[in-house]
């Protein structure tokens, strides 16, 4: 394969995962491409996957600083930041999420009273076509924003869905061609007019939204009375040196992100794969009424008695593929990896669709089949459903994550049927962006 073909492939998540993995049968598991200056090691399969992710994720604990991202958010936040300031960051995120509800009742209930407003916001659709793209982003963006800003926002709120859609736009800009190029080119790319120029635009107006919010927070700050995430790092940025106003607009920006794209994204997912196979959704209903019924709403303590409804979502997030190849990672210092040199500054990609639809673990890896997650009519736990990823740098929000997929699919499945509108063909066709995402379509609820 030529290094222009192997470029154009990595231009693109999900045609270079699986391209990724056809090179992986030429070349084993573990190689390394040239793309210019720039040395990229792809990990293919479970065990060095793993290897990378868990058992020597010390190794490649370190994001690659590329050009794009570095412009936006410096060295800043969450997701891309390195070194002790990444670690005090993602330390004080996890104190601060648990504060605030996570694995205790009070967030379920947050998002039990959500799900309440979101079924009421499909409801209002009597049964006819609609999108249910921003609804279901406002939604699960609430369970975030509650924690972060203190507060939720109405489904009608203009000036939030303007929000919500300027994060669609660059999210899907930010995987396109235009990012990459600037990535590879990005002296030559500042000068030549496209898209890429929107998607710095789009990030000030995101963070002026985060300014305004935080600039407000400081009018009736409290230090003994910490509402939200905000307040929490105010009084962290009098008392720790690396803790500032740009590390608290980026490191809010990526909560506000990572809490919204990838469940709601998956949530979308789910209901397209159960108007495409009502004989799973009539399944996860019956469990839903012999469970929970329709005088109440689901709880997490349901979720244990829900063995299938449990299969499904999970098989959803599987075959869903949304960050088929994980956020890159960089090699910390010298290394060696399967008997092969790596040197200090090497990016690695761990293809965790290798992983995903692996035929050696999975028994139909390219068909939606909850029997992947069953084990005589039991759930069954998977070591390779690695949607998360995994290790250190694993998903921040993954708990949070788990729980809003549990309730929102169950409260929606409760409440509704869904299916296409009169002679439409809905379809599995996806978008690439920084996730994958279904193409935008209309879906019918019909109540139960």
């Amino acid at each position: 394969s030529s290094p222009f073909t192997c470029f154009i492939h990595l231009l693109y998540p999900l045609v270079s995962s699986f391209f990724l993995i056809s090179l992986a049968g030429k070349y084993g598991n573990i190689f390394s491409l040239q793309l210019g200056n720039l040395p990229i090691v792809i990990v293919n399969g479970f065990q060095l996957v793993k290897e990378v992710l868990v058992h020597r994720g010390e190794y490649f604990l370190d994001r690659p600083q590329m050009p794009l991202i570095y412009e936006i958010f410096g060295t800043f936040g969450l997701i891309f930041s390195n070194g002790h300031s990444w670690k005090q960051h993602r330390r004080f995120a996890l104190s601060t999420l648990r504060n605030f509800g996570l694995g205790k009742r009070s967030l379920e209930e947050r998002i039990q009273e959500e799900s309440r407003y979101l079924t009421d916001a499909i409801e209002e659709e009597k049964g006819q076509p609609f999108d249910p793209h921003f609804k279901i982003n406002n939604a699960v963006s609430n369970i975030i924003c509650s924690v972060t800003f203190g507060d939720r926002f109405e489904y009608h709120d203009s000036h939030f869905q303007k929000l919500l859609r300027l994060i669609d736009e660059t999210l899907y800009l930010q995987g396109s061609i235009w990012s990459q190029l600037y990535n590879s080119f990005p002296t030559m790319m500042k000068w030549i007019p496209g898209p890429h120029h929107t998607i710095f635009k789009n990030w000030e107006k995101l963070k002026s939204f985060v300014r305004e919010m935080t600039a407000k927070h400081r009018e009736d700050w409290n230090p003994s009375e910490t509402r939200d995430f905000i307040d929490c790092y105010l009084k962290e940025i009098a008392k720790v040196r690396d803790f500032c106003e740009e590390n608290l607009i980026v490191s809010t920006l990526d909560l506000f992100f990572a809490g919204t794209e990838t469940t709601s994204t998956t949530i979308r997912w789910a209901l397209l794969y159960m108007a495409l196979y009502p004989d799973v959704q009539e399944r996860v209903q019956a469990e839903i009424d012999a469970v929970i019924g329709q005088s109440r709403q689901p709880a997490m303590d349901d979720r244990d008695n829900m063995s299938y409804t449990n299969a499904v979502i999970h098989e959803v997030q599987r075959i869903s593929n949304i960050l088929p190849s994980s956020v890159p990672r960089m090699a910390t210092s010298d290394t060696t990896l399967a008997g092969f040199y790596v040197p200090k500054g090497t990016l690695l990609i761990p293809n965790l669709t290798s992983v995903l639809f692996d035929k050696n673990e999975w028994e139909t890896p390219h068909t939606f089949n909850p029997k992947h997650f069953l084990e005589d009519g039991q759930f069954k736990k998977r070591e390779t459903f690695l949607p998360f990823s995994a290790g250190k740098r694993g998903c921040l929000g993954e708990p949070l994550a788990r729980i809003e997929l549990f309730l929102f699919f169950t409260a929606l499945l409760q409440k509704f049927t869904f299916q296409a509108p009169k002679d439409v063909k809905l379809s599995l066709q996806f978008r690439v962006g920084i996730t994958l995402c279904p193409q935008p379509y209309q879906i019918c609820a019909l109540s139960r």
